[in-house]
């Protein structure tokens, strides 16, 4: 859904990327520990907080990748790294976020789940062979909703950030089922 950015954000961090010539696994290490900061932000009722941690932990996920491509240090290990950090990114976000009582137990556990899965099924695809960037709700695309709910129920009532998480939940199981479908008529 926002691959249609990529031209755009290759040549915006493409100056960036030549100036961080330093190992592109330090800065995707460096992510998940953002994420915690999100999560500090959301179970301590700090939204906006949350909101900038997200941020720049989405900002430090495509850094990682545009300094191992501008400086051809791209690896399959650098890539699974990135895949298993934005899980644990994903996770202690939404652990914040129930923490802070912003939706019950049973539905931030969904929303995790679904997260995860999400990610799960394009992985699995693409071990046989299939290329499964489809779906209505990718990982950015979920981490802006997520940012856009939390800024919604901070300037209005957070009500709005608990059902920001609902809808996110839906959109995820709804874009597991479009993969799935997708896998299917590629393998089928």
């Amino acid at each position: 859904m926002l691959e249609s950015l990529r031209p755009l954000l290759t040549k915006i961090l493409n100056p960036l990327a030549r100036n961080l010539n330093i190992n592109p696994n330090i800065v995707t290490v460096i992510s998940p520990f953002i994420a915690v900061l999100a999560a500090y932000g959301f179970a301590n009722h700090l939204l906006i907080l949350g909101c900038i941690a997200i941020l720049l932990s989405g900002l430090l996920d495509v850094v990682d990748g545009a300094v191992a491509r501008y400086h051809n240090r791209s690896s399959k290990f650098g890539a699974f790294l990135d895949s298993t950090m934005d899980r644990f990114a994903d996770a202690i976000i939404y652990i914040g976020i129930i923490f802070g009582g912003y939706c019950d137990w049973f539905i931030g556990i969904l929303a995790v789940h679904s997260a995860i899965t999400v990610s799960y099924v394009r992985a699995r695809a693409e071990s046989q062979g299939v290329d499964c960037s489809v779906g209505i709700a990718e990982r950015a695309v979920r981490m802006i909703i997520l940012m856009v709910g939390a800024l919604i129920g901070y300037f209005t009532q957070p009500i709005y950030f608990t059902y920001t998480i609902i809808i996110l939940v839906i959109l995820s199981y709804i874009t597991v089922g479009q993969r799935i479908y997708h896998v299917w008529k590629a393998l089928k």
